[in-house]
């Protein structure tokens, strides 16, 4: 029970000082992103042209993060290790991002990212990025709140267990995978 206490505490701490470090717009009145542009069920035209290929290489991911956040880093390069090309966008204005993208507190991360028209949100893994991907649900994207522990990203001396989850507009969640 101790670890479990220490570790949302860690938790906490890391969200709190990557919120006031920032990852944000880029200054340039941001870019404005359609959420869901592929119908359900379909790969998007940037897989079909892709075919043979895995649905990670065949995509761009841009994160938006601190430019001082570890983690963030991390994170990149466990998406990069699993195939998608990464256009990182380091900012100082993270609320600006979560902001423009409806993100609720409650959801929040420390980076977030879009991708063919999801929003990622904090430490989801490559390979149900990749799921999310190729099954296209009805869903605003996936979310990891907070920073838990062993998640891709925040490695570390031990291991929490943490859910992935849907969102919708109106803030709904299920769980799309546990780990």
């Amino acid at each position: 029970m101790k670890r479990r206490f220490e570790s949302i505490g860690v938790t906490v701490v890391l969200l709190l000082a990557a919120w006031i470090t920032g990852c944000g717009a880029d200054g340039d009145g941001g870019e404005r992103f359609v959420i869901g542009s592929a119908a359900a069920g379909t790969l998007p035209a940037s897989l079909a042209a892709n075919e043979g290929r895995s649905v990670a290489e065949a995509v761009t991911i841009t994160v938006y993060k601190s430019p001082t956040c570890g983690c963030c880093t991390a994170w990149e390069e466990h998406l990069r290790a699993h195939g998608f090309v990464v256009e990182s966008r380091p900012t100082v204005d993270m609320v600006a991002v979560k902001t423009a993208h409806a993100i609720p507190a409650s959801l929040s991360s420390c980076h977030t990212a879009i991708v063919d028209g999801y929003i990622i949100e904090g430490h989801v893994p490559a390979d149900l990025i990749a799921r999310l991907l190729k099954e296209r649900p009805d869903v605003r994207g996936l979310t990891v709140p907070g920073m838990p522990m062993g998640s891709p990203g925040m490695e570390g001396p031990y291991k929490d267990p943490y859910d992935v989850l849907t969102f919708d507009a109106q803030g709904n969640t299920t769980i799309y995978a546990s780990r």
